[in-house]
């Protein structure tokens, strides 16, 4: 198992389910876009992965993270640099993350056809973009997020709206590791 991104969707489902089968506990968190708006992108996903490792509790021998120190009130554990790379548990946790994000991104595909979510599962890509310029962020999309193709329609989000991202965190319980990692 290595990094997440240089499997086929196919082949992330296939490893999706064989993780699963060896897990006994998974977390996964949906970062909403308007936590992101409020608190940004690095830190609504550390307070995420610092969650995930508390809802693995107890915790195991070791608790891996991909890349990032959580800080203080995380429970203990190991930040791995490029951990999907090196580490077999943080890689089966970005599989993890993965295949849930692209499932969402499907689902809200359904809800919004106009922005190809089911294609482009969350990343900007020209088509996207274009979308975006043409209709505008749907209410869904963050509003913290300036990219190019937000340039003009960035508005203020409402206290009304209810949005999600497609930023997730993961994280599973096995027989001798917990992981946390980011899609």
């Amino acid at each position: 198992m290595n990094d997440s991104k240089q499997l086929t969707p196919v082949g992330r489902e296939q490893l999706f389910r064989a993780v699963l089968a060896c897990c006994s506990k998974v977390s996964v968190r949906a970062i909403s876009a308007r936590e992101i708006d409020a608190n940004g992108l690095h830190r609504s996903n550390l307070a995420a992965m610092r969650a995930i490792l508390w809802d693995l509790a107890p915790p195991a021998e070791i608790c891996l993270v991909d890349g990032f120190r959580l800080g203080p009130t995380a429970p203990e554990h190991k930040a791995v640099v490029d951990g999907d790379e090196k580490s077999a548990a943080i890689a089966a946790a970005s599989v993890v993350a993965k295949v849930v994000r692209d499932r969402t991104m499907r689902r809200l595909a359904a809800l919004y056809p106009h922005y190809g979510f089911s294609s482009h599962v969350g990343y900007i890509t020209p088509g996207h973009s274009a979308v975006v310029r043409e209709r505008g962020p749907s209410e869904i999309h963050r509003r913290s997020f300036e990219a190019r193709c937000y340039a003009e329609q960035l508005t203020e989000p409402t206290i009304d709206e209810v949005r999600i991202d497609d930023s997730l965190q993961t994280g599973f319980s096995g027989r001798a590791a917990q992981v946390g990692a980011t899609s």
